[in-house]
């Protein structure tokens, strides 16, 4: 395989990556940032709060998103299974 092949499969792998974290790290990081604001306002600081909702959330996207990801996935796998078989 040349080396141009193996570095386009690469970028194409780490921007897959990058597709596919986003939704995850996004819901992580607009909870945070409403936790954050409530636990300002309301000077509650306990690190339990913190972290639940966020964790709730992330679990929740992969559990909404994750048929889609692990499609993606395949997909790629397989096209890259195909161009070195062929």
């Amino acid at each position: 395989m040349p080396i141009g092949s193996l570095i386009q499969h690469a970028q194409e792998a780490l921007m897959l990556t990058v597709a596919l974290s986003f939704p995850v790290v996004a819901a992580a990081a607009v909870v945070g940032l409403l936790v954050a604001a409530f636990q300002a306002a309301s000077q509650i600081q306990d690190p339990t709060l913190a972290h639940l909702p966020r964790l709730l959330a992330v679990i929740a996207v992969l559990a909404i998103l994750g048929p889609w990801m692990a499609h993606e996935v395949a997909a790629y796998a397989a096209r890259v299974f195909l161009v070195a078989r062929g």
